[in-house]
C-alpha cells in the first residue's frame, strides 16, 4: 500500500468538485493536495476527463516537478503549483495545502480584461479585504522560456510587489489566462475558487447596473472580514 493514498484521495475528492461546482468544462481545471512533511503533492493527471478519474490516477510529484509515484503524466499546470508551494508554503510559511486552477467563466472574463475584481460588497469582504488581484500578461520571453513555471513566478512576483499575504489573499487572476486559488486544504482551495467565481459575477453585474459603482467603504470591509477571520471572530459556531 502506498503511503500517499490519503493524499491521493484528498486530491481526487477536490478535483471531483470542479465539475460539481461548475468551475470548468471538460478537462479545464485541476486541484493539487500538498504534504509539506513529505515535500510532495498529488495532482490531477493531464487531459483525463473527470468521470474517468480515480484516487489511484492522481500523480505524486515533488517540488522540483519530478514524478514520485504514478503511471500517468501530471497536469500541464504542475510547474505552476510547484512554484506556489515552494515560494508561498515552504519559503514564506503560508498555510497552503491545496491549490486549484480553473477556467470558470466570470473569473476568466476579468482575467481576459486584465483587470482586478473590485471589492464592491460584503460577500467579497467576508473572504478577502482587497480586490482580487490580476497579474499583467506574461512577457514573450517568459512564455518562450518555461510557460507554466513562469506563470507561478509571475503570481509570486505580483504578490510580493503588492505586499500581499497569500494566507489572507487566497486567490488571483493571471492576465489573459484565468484564476488560481489556494487554501489550508485541497477542499478549501475549491471553496475559494467558487467564491472567486461568484464574486466575479457579482462585480460584473454591479458595473452593468451602475458603471460608476464605488468600492465598499473600508470600515465595512474590516467589519465583515474580521467577524469571520479576526482574533475575536464570532461568525459560525465556536469549537467546544
Amino acid at each position: 500500500m502506498s503511503k500517499f493514498n490519503t493524499l491521493r484521495e484528498e486530491a481526487y475528492e477536490a478535483n471531483m468538485q470542479i465539475p460539481a461546482q461548475h468551475l470548468a468544462l471538460y478537462t479545464w481545471g485541476n486541484v493539487s493536495a500538498f504534504d509539506p512533511d513529505e515535500g510532495v503533492f498529488a495532482i490531477k493527471p493531464s487531459g483525463v476527463p473527470y468521470p474517468e478519474l480515480t484516487a489511484g490516477s492522481m500523480v505524486i510529484v515533488d517540488l522540483d516537478g519530478n514524478v514520485v509515484e504514478g503511471n500517468l503524466r501530471p497536469s500541464s499546470d504542475t510547474p505552476t503549483h510547484a512554484v506556489l508551494y515552494r515560494e508561498f508554503a515552504v519559503k514564506d510559511g503560508a498555510k497552503i495545502r491545496g491549490i486549484i486552477h480553473t477556467h470558470s467563466t466570470y473569473a476568466v472574463s476579468w482575467a481576459q480584461a486584465v483587470k482586478p475584481v473590485p471589492l464592491f460588497g460584503t460577500t467579497h469582504a467576508d473572504h478577502i479585504q482587497t480586490e482580487i488581484p490580476c497579474t499583467p500578461y506574461l512577457s514573450e520571453e517568459a512564455v518562450k522560456n518555461d510557460y507554466e513555471k513562469e506563470t507561478g513566478n509571475l503570481i509570486v512576483e505580483h504578490f510580493r510587489k503588492l505586499k500581499l499575504n497569500p494566507d489572507e489573499v487566497n486567490m488571483v487572476l493571471v492576465g489573459g489566462h484565468g484564476p488560481f486559488a489556494w487554501g489550508s486544504t485541497a477542499a478549501k482551495s475549491v471553496y475559494n475558487a467558487a467564491v472567486m467565481e461568484e464574486v466575479s459575477r457579482m462585480a460584473l453585474n454591479t458595473l452593468l447596473i451602475r458603471p460608476d459603482a464605488e468600492s465598499l467603504p473600508k470600515y465595512i470591509v474590516e467589519k465583515h472580514y474580521l467577524r469571520k477571520h479576526g482574533p475575536n471572530a464570532y461568525y459560525g459556531q465556536s469549537a467546544k
